[in-house]
């Protein structure tokens, strides 16, 4: 009887130690720190607002600002190293080898991600979003990116073949965009700001991230 009790009681002590983990308020992210965010990263396309662990799965929630197509680019890569640093590692490839005999071709710039589902809301500017396909001769993201760690967890870079799939999107359009289907942007003439919800079952990004321009 005695091991018996103690079972029990190490039973409860475990779900009430899994039931504080859980979150059990409302996480507010106003306007106001989307705006800073954007502000004070003026060079950044992606910007991961908050990772939000809620127990069963963690949800992030990104703001991204692109400029026109055709533009100077913002953000991308970083500088190259320079002297006296090592060289880094080459780019480990990804999706297929070739595109299938006649397959459409989607812009440069697609990407896919190995977990995260994303959901789209456009809240200001417009541009055709392309979605669809499979990538070819991509670029795998790097395990210490930015991008693996706190943006969309392992994603693979490059054209995509396949059906392809355009849209003309604006304000308050909506789209949801499965992982491991590729996506980007062929033609923006201004800008476009959209938010992207990112549920995260796997938990692969960063637990209880906030971005630096927030953080309190």
């Amino acid at each position: 009887m005695k091991k018996f009790l103690s079972f029990l009681f190490a039973i409860g002590m475990s779900h009430s130690g899994f039931a504080q983990s859980v979150l059990r308020e409302a996480v507010d992210i106003p306007n106001t720190d989307v705006q800073k965010v954007l502000r004070e990263q003026p060079n950044a396309i992606d910007h991961q607002l908050r990772v939000v662990d809620l127990g069963k799965l963690q949800l992030a929630v990104g703001i991204i600002h692109r400029g026109p197509t055709g533009g100077a680019a913002r953000g991308g890569g970083g500088a190259a190293a320079g002297a006296g640093r090592a060289a880094a590692p080459p780019a480990e490839r990804c999706g297929l080898t070739a595109a299938p005999a006649g397959a459409e071709i989607g812009p440069p710039g697609m990407i896919e991600h190995d977990f995260e589902t994303e959901t789209y809301i456009i809240v200001s500017g417009e541009g055709t979003l392309v979605t669809g396909g499979a990538i070819v001769n991509g670029t795998k993201s790097a395990p210490e990116s930015d991008v693996t760690k706190i943006l969309n967890g392992v994603s693979c870079t490059g054209r995509a073949a396949g059906k392809i799939v355009t849209r003309k999107v604006g304000p308050g359009d909506i789209v949801i965009i499965p992982q491991g289907v590729p996506h980007g942007w062929s033609e923006i003439a201004d800008h476009v700001d959209y938010l992207s919800v990112r549920p995260d079952p796997d938990k692969v990004l960063a637990k209880d991230y906030v971005n630096p321009a927030i953080a309190k």
